[in-house]
């Protein structure tokens, strides 16, 4: 199952089937929940209310102790996340060098700030405490790609360049057939 197929708005049922086989090779062994849940997340992009509460179950333990996890380390997202993250370094070299407008800028052309992920399921935006790239300052990355030497309109111009392509894989994938980039339908067969 593909993250983007898997990724539904958080008020519909879920098959709980993937959890349900990531429990059956993993549970009975000491010491996986961190794996248990990381294959949950892999499986639907985030990890579902209903899917860490079968977790719990499924490993016989209280949920409190998966939602310990889950909030402790930040690899685990309770939300869908969007199929492109940016990270908008907050560094001491990207603040003094603008940093701090080009993240008011991509937040208001997002429509979200910190930790949020637009509406259209498209991009996640965090703002990070350096990504280790002081020379570009100030810097954003998008996915594994950096862009630097950034100002408010630089920004926003990459990210509509970005969103524009984004949309388009995305039209291409959907008149495909569902098929992505590794030729699997969006159920991941």
């Amino acid at each position: 199952m593909s993250k983007a197929a898997a990724q539904k708005i958080p008020d519909e049922p879920i098959d709980l089937q993937p959890v349900y086989k990531i429990l059956e090779r993993l549970a009975g062994e000491k010491g996986m929940l961190i794996p248990v849940l990381q294959e949950v997340q892999d499986a639907y992009g985030y990890v579902p209310e209903e899917a860490a509460n079968a977790v719990a179950e499924g490993m016989g333990i209280y949920k409190s102790q998966v939602y310990g996890v889950l909030t402790f380390y930040t690899q685990f997202h309770l939300s869908p996340r969007g199929r492109h993250i940016i990270r908008a370094c907050a560094g001491t070299a990207c603040h003094v060098k603008g940093g701090k407008q080009v993240i008011l800028r991509m937040e208001n052309e997002l429509g979200v700030g910190h930790g949020g992920t637009t509406e259209d399921l498209i991009f996640s935006f965090e703002e990070v405490a350096c990504i280790g790239a002081c020379g570009l300052a100030p810097v954003i990355m998008i996915d594994d790609k950096a862009y630097g030497n950034l100002d408010p309109n630089k920004a926003e111009s990459v990210l509509k360049k970005f969103r524009k392509q984004a949309i388009a894989q995305i039209e291409a994938e959907e008149g495909s057939g569902g098929k992505n980039d590794g030729g699997e339908n969006a159920s991941g067969e």
